[in-house]
C-alpha cells in the first residue's frame, strides 16, 4: 500500500492527521483519539484488497461530532487517491454495539459526493448468534469493477451455503 500523504490530508480534514507507525491518527475537540489503519487481506486473488479499520483508542464514549466522519472520509478518501484498491471493513462487535457501527459507518459514507464515487456493499453475516456485519467498498471506476462485485457476492454466498 502506497502510504497516504498528510499534507494532503490537513488541505481538507477538519482534524489534524498525523502518521505512527502504521496509522493515522487524529484527536478530537473532545479529547478522544481515533486511529486508523490498512491490514493487506490476501483472500482475494489477484487483487489488492486492505482492510479499513477506526479504533477509538481513547475508549470512552465519543459525543456526536460531525468532524469525526469528515475526517474519516477525508482519510478514506486519500486511500482511494493513493491506492485504486478495494477496501473491507468489518464493524467491532464489542458491547454488541455492531449493528449500531454499521449503520453508522453508512450514513458517514453514503453522502451524495461518495456515492458517485464509490459503491459499498454490505453483508450481516451470523454465525453461532454473533452478528457480523461487512462491507466492501469500491471506486465505480475500479477497472475490474464487476469482476469484483461479482466475486464479492460468490464469497458471500459461500459463506452463507457452506458454512457447518
Amino acid at each position: 500500500m502506497k502510504e497516504l500523504s498528510t499534507a494532503r490530508l490537513q488541505l481538507s480534514s477538519p482534524y489534524v492527521v498525523v502518521k505512527e507507525d502504521d496509522e493515522y491518527l487524529f484527536r478530537t475537540d473532545s479529547d478522544i483519539l481515533y486511529a486508523v489503519s490498512f491490514q493487506v487481506y490476501e483472500g482475494i486473488s489477484g487483487l489488492d484488497a486492505y482492510w479499513f479499520d477506526l479504533s477509538n483508542r481513547s475508549h470512552r464514549a465519543s459525543p456526536s461530532d460531525p468532524k469525526v466522519r469528515e475526517t474519516v472520509i477525508c482519510i478514506i478518501e486519500e486511500f482511494f487517491y493513493q491506492n485504486p484498491d478495494i477496501l473491507l471493513y468489518m464493524c467491532d462487535n464489542a458491547n454488541e454495539q455492531q449493528a449500531m457501527r454499521s449503520r453508522l459507518f453508512l450514513r458517514w459514507f453514503n453522502g451524495y459526493e461518495q456515492q458517485k464515487k464509490y459503491d459499498i456493499r454490505t453483508v450481516l453475516l451470523t454465525e453461532d448468534n454473533i452478528d457480523t456485519y461487512i462491507a466492501l467498498i469500491i471506486q465505480r471506476s475500479h477497472p475490474q469493477y464487476d469482476e469484483i462485485i461479482a466475486l464479492f457476492d460468490k464469497e458471500i454466498s459461500m459463506f452463507k451455503d457452506h458454512k457447518p
